[in-house]
């Protein structure tokens, strides 16, 4: 299995309403020319955690439209946005 070696340039996240579920919506930029918008990040109810864009199917079932292909990469985009998030939230205090 080949290695992702990408870069998130830039991350940018927007505070929603504190007591919704849904705390913020984030966008990164992946090696400064592919932009994913949309990234959710959500109150679990152990932990933070994010969610990819999707869309709801036929069926009422979401499915990302926009995803990494392995763990890794899932890791190191959740916890990039996970502390930008963190950040803007301190930021805002």
């Amino acid at each position: 299995m080949r290695r992702c070696t990408m870069e998130l340039s830039d991350v940018r996240v927007k505070l929603l309403e504190p007591e919704n579920k849904i705390k913020a919506v984030a966008a990164i930029t992946i090696d400064g020319c592919f932009v994913v918008h949309d990234i959710k990040v959500i109150q679990g109810t152990a932990s933070l955690f994010i969610t990819m864009p999707g869309r709801k199917t036929a069926e009422g079932k979401y499915k990302d439209v926009a995803h990494p292909i392995d763990t890794p990469t899932r890791e190191m985009i959740s916890a990039t946005v996970l502390d930008a998030y963190e950040k803007a939230r301190k930021a805002s205090e």
